[in-house]
């Protein structure tokens, strides 16, 4: 455990981080080793992180040691599609019972390996520590290790168990793993000067396959994925790439910035989504390729391709721009998509009434700004009430979201269309722009909502009219008394873990003169749960301090 524990506080000390380099030194190490508390991994653990980051590698096995439970939770969860071997579909585990737990699982780990190679061959098996292997001590580097040398197979140990933290600390661990073990252990058959990694995309519902085919005719190559449809080989020799872009830097940007130290390899942060990014995405490519020796005449025939597929791309959406222009947009997502699909939304003609940034980086937000004005509505979390309160406010025509959210939406009687990791529909490239723009329009247009929004003849009051008679009243209660609306704006709950109210958090911040999230959590225990208040404890920080500020000049 003391490989795992160092290899979390490398992961965690991160210099690609823009969070991590906005801490001092001091607070950096102190925040990175403190002890993890109940609910650190709520929303997806380590393990969960793992296994969605890797899995995409299409002709590995992929091994879960753990109880089943574990593999069955995971399993299948997210619409990675594979042009080639669908090994990565097939589910293992070691199954570990009662038994293995007194006497240790090795033995078991080691025969599914053995059973795994001998049945299907694959280029290399993937094995996954999870919580009680962990806990019991299984060595499964030992193991993986023995299986390699005594199989002839690459056996890599993946430390992922999902007590040490959230998911996003397991898409990192998973990346520190292939790092390790498998990256720059084998050699392309050949190299081009347009040889290129792109990191960070999972083709979720094909959407590599709507880059790749431009890519191909400009003669780019995508030497590796990482990982969507990738392949093993592909991946242990992304080493050679002369470039690579970051689709996802939250999850993998540690492996970005450690091939580039290690192999010099130049990288960018970029996205898929939307014309004008797209159009942006291949310039940069295209720049990069030539700074490491590709002919110069590469720009011009990007510039060529952009104009055909911008050309034809704006053509196919003006059938719809005029009917959804000004339809305005709710935007429940975070990370990348919380800018990256907001500015497709734009180049369609809609408007964003709010965007939610809860797994969003300092980054992401402040991309949002630059497209959406400093108004930007950006919500760091919300309550399925308040989700449903904002659908009624804001009168938004639909709202996007992850499947979770869909039911607040279908409560409002708003259109819903799904933009999170289980979409049936790939949304990258100029032609995933046009389907974008399609479905939304396909959602509005739906017949269904005008017949849901009649009330039932049998209701002389619907439940919709008693909860928005409910609304108005408060909120004219709280018009009509600014205390009682400061005393429920104060009382409004940020860490839900700890139970710590906003006003807490403001005393706490003027009193002791606090300047970072660090620190409020230190002296008010508000973010030393799940850490998912992080991002609203980080707003609250920057309006008290604005207001101290404006309060001083005056």
């Amino acid at each position: 455990m003391s490989t795992l524990a160092n290899k979390i506080q490398e992961v965690f000390n991160e210099p690609g981080c823009g969070k991590n380099q906005g801490k001092s030194e001091k607070e950096r190490k102190k925040g990175c080793t403190k002890q993890l508390t109940p609910g650190g991994a709520a929303g997806g653990c380590a393990f969960d992180g793992a296994k969605i980051a890797l899995q995409p590698i299409t002709d590995v096995a992929h091994l879960v040691h753990g109880p089943i439970a574990c593999e069955g939770n995971s399993w299948d969860n997210r619409g990675a599609k594979s042009s080639g071997s669908q090994l990565y579909r097939t589910s293992f585990t070691t199954d570990i019972n009662e038994t293995d737990v007194v006497f240790g699982g090795e033995k078991r780990l080691y025969k599914s390996i053995k059973e795994i190679i001998e049945k299907y061959d694959p280029p290399a098996v993937f094995v996954y520590q999870t919580c009680v292997p962990a806990m019991i001590g299984d060595d499964i580097g030992a193991v993986c290790k023995t299986a390699t040398e005594k199989l002839g197979k690459p056996v890599v140990p993946i430390y992922s168990p999902g007590f040490v933290g959230a998911k996003n600390l397991g898409n990192k661990l998973a990346g520190e793993a292939i790092l390790d073990y498998v990256i720059g252990t084998e050699e392309p058959e050949y190299t081009t000067p347009y040889d290129i990694n792109i990191i960070g995309e999972y083709n979720l519902s094909g959407e590599l396959w709507q880059v790749k085919p431009l890519l191909d005719e400009l003669g780019i190559r995508i030497l590796a994925c990482i990982s969507g449809d990738a392949k093993y080989h592909e991946v242990a020799c992304s080493h050679r790439a002369k470039a690579a872009m970051m689709v996802c830097s939250k999850a993998m940007i540690n492996i970005a910035r450690k091939m580039q130290e290690r192999y010099d390899i130049p990288y960018f942060e970029g996205s898929f989504y939307g014309i004008g990014d797209m159009s942006d995405s291949l310039r940069e490519i295209a720049r990069l390729l030539i700074e490491r020796g590709a002919p110069a005449e590469l720009m011009e025939r990007t510039e060529a391709v952009i104009a055909r597929e911008e050309a034809r791309a704006w053509k196919e959406i003006e059938v719809y721009k005029q009917r959804l222009a000004g339809k305005r947009v709710l935007l429940i997502t975070g990370g990348v998509k919380s800018w990256s699909v907001v500015a497709a939304l734009q180049e369609g003609g809609m408007e964003i009434v709010g965007t939610s940034v809860k797994k969003s980086t300092k980054e992401d937000k402040e991309k949002i700004k630059e497209i959406m004005g400093q108004d930007a509505h950006m919500i760091d979390d919300m309550t399925p009430r308040e989700m449903y309160k904002m659908l009624k406010e804001a009168k938004a025509d639909i709202m996007l979201s992850g499947g979770r959210s869909q039911f607040i939406a279908l409560k409002a009687k708003m259109p819903w269309l799904d933009i999170n990791q289980e979409r049936h529909h790939a949304y990258a490239g100029y032609v995933g722009m046009v389907e974008l723009v399609r479905e939304i329009d396909k959602a509005l247009s739906n017949p269904i909502w005008e017949q849901v929004r009649r009330p039932a003849p049998w209701d002389e009051t619907t439940w919709e009219e008693v909860a928005d008679a409910a609304i108005a009243k408060e909120a004219a209660e709280l018009a009509a008394n600014p205390e009682l609306a400061e005393q429920k704006r104060r009382a409004q709950n940020v860490c839900n873990c700890k139970a710590i109210d906003t006003g807490t958090i403001e005393d706490a911040i003027r009193d002791h003169k606090l300047t970072t999230v660090e620190r409020i959590t230190e002296h008010t225990h508000a973010g030393g749960g799940c850490g998912k208040c992080a991002g609203s404890i980080a707003s609250i920080l920057a309006r008290v301090s604005e207001t101290a500020s404006v309060t001083e000049a005056a």
